[in-house]
């Protein structure tokens, strides 16, 4: 779906996978150790949250350029949040399944993200 069909951010293909992506970050950091309440739970969470927190922000921004740069954004935090699952996964805190589950779906929504790059910057050009 394409900035021109879409009524708001939440009808964004990209944004809709970003927040479920969100919501398994959430249910998975809940089995963490205690002790990375404050550590690696939270930096992966934020990480997540930071997705579809910046295509709804670039979206709102109402300007091309702008909604690419936080579409840039987004797609950095996607990298952050695959470096900190593989982080949890080397310390034993996600089985092998699980991450690579979720390494599929970031890979999708990297996926998503640059296409949307792409079609936006060639729109504007």
């Amino acid at each position: 779906m394409s900035r021109q069909s879409a009524r708001t951010y939440r009808d964004l293909k990209v944004w809709k996978r970003g927040m479920g992506l969100v919501e398994r970050v959430y249910r998975l950091t809940r089995s963490f150790p205690k002790s990375e309440k404050f550590g690696l739970s939270s930096q992966l969470r934020q990480a997540a949250v930071s997705v579809p927190s910046n295509i709804a922000e670039g979206w709102g921004r109402n300007a091309t350029g702008a909604f690419v740069r936080f579409l840039r954004i987004a797609h950095g935090s996607l990298a952050e949040v695959e470096t900190q699952l593989t982080i949890a996964r080397w310390l034993g805190y996600v089985e092998e399944r699980v991450h690579k589950e979720l390494l599929e779906k970031l890979t999708t929504e990297r996926k998503m993200v640059l296409s949307f790059i792409r079609s936006l910057e060639q729109r504007s050009s």
